[in-house]
C-alpha cells in the first residue's frame, strides 16, 4: 500500500495516476474525495458529516468519522487480499489522522509519502481547478504534515507528477 498525504491541490491525484502508469503491477487508487462523494448529500451540508466553510476550512463530525473508519477498513481489506492500493489522503488531523490508518493497517507493509507544495502554488491550482472552496489549499498546505512520519517526500511545487511518481516507485520493494 502507498499512502499519499498532502493538502488540497498539492498534486496527489496526478501522482497517483502516474504511479499507476509506472508501477509494473496494477494498483487501485482511492482518495478521500471518493469517500466524500459517496456520502449522502445531506452529510456534505454538515449534520455531523463534513462541512466546507467559506474560508476553506474543513470540519468533520462524528458521522463522518464513523463512515471514514469503515472506509479505511474496507481499503485495508483490499490490500490484505493482495491488491496494490494507492490512497490519496488529506490528513486534516496530522499525526492523529496517520494513527487512524496505522491502527487499521496493523502489520501491512505501507509506504508513507508526503506530497508537499508551496501554499501559493497550490492556491493557484485551486483557483484554476474551479472545483474547490477557495482557501482550502492554503489552510491545508502545512497542517496536514504536522507530526506525520514519512518514508519519502516529494514536492510538486516545481516537479511534475511523473517525476514525483518515479521517485516514489523507486521506494517500492
Amino acid at each position: 500500500m502507498i499512502v499519499l498525504n498532502g493538502g488540497s491541490s498539492s498534486g496527489k491525484s496526478g501522482i497517483a495516476r502516474c504511479l499507476q502508469a509506472v508501477l509494473p503491477e496494477p494498483w487501485l487508487t482511492f482518495g478521500v474525495d471518493t469517500l466524500v462523494e459517496a456520502m449522502p448529500a445531506s452529510m456534505r451540508a454538515w449534520d455531523g458529516g463534513i462541512e466546507f466553510a467559506p474560508d476553506g476550512e474543513v470540519i468533520v463530525g462524528p458521522e463522518f468519522r464513523t463512515l471514514e473508519t469503515a472506509w479505511i477498513e474496507g481499503v485495508v481489506t483490499m490490500a490484505r487480499a493482495g491488491a496494490g492500493v494507492i490512497v490519496d489522503e488529506v490528513f486534516l488531523g496530522g499525526a492523529a489522522s496517520q494513527q487512524r490508518w496505522q491502527k487499521a493497517l496493523g502489520g501491512l507493509p505501507v509506504l508513507w509519502v508526503g506530497v508537499r507544495c508551496e501554499s501559493a502554488v497550490a492556491a493557484a491550482r485551486e483557483i484554476a481547478r474551479g472545483d474547490r472552496v477557495a482557501g482550502m489549499a492554503a489552510s491545508q498546505a502545512d497542517v496536514v504534515h504536522e507530526g506525520v512520519t514519512y518514508d519519502v517526500e516529494v514536492d510538486t511545487t516545481r516537479s511534475e507528477s511523473m517525476e514525483c511518481a518515479r521517485i516514489i516507485a523507486a521506494h517500492i520493494g
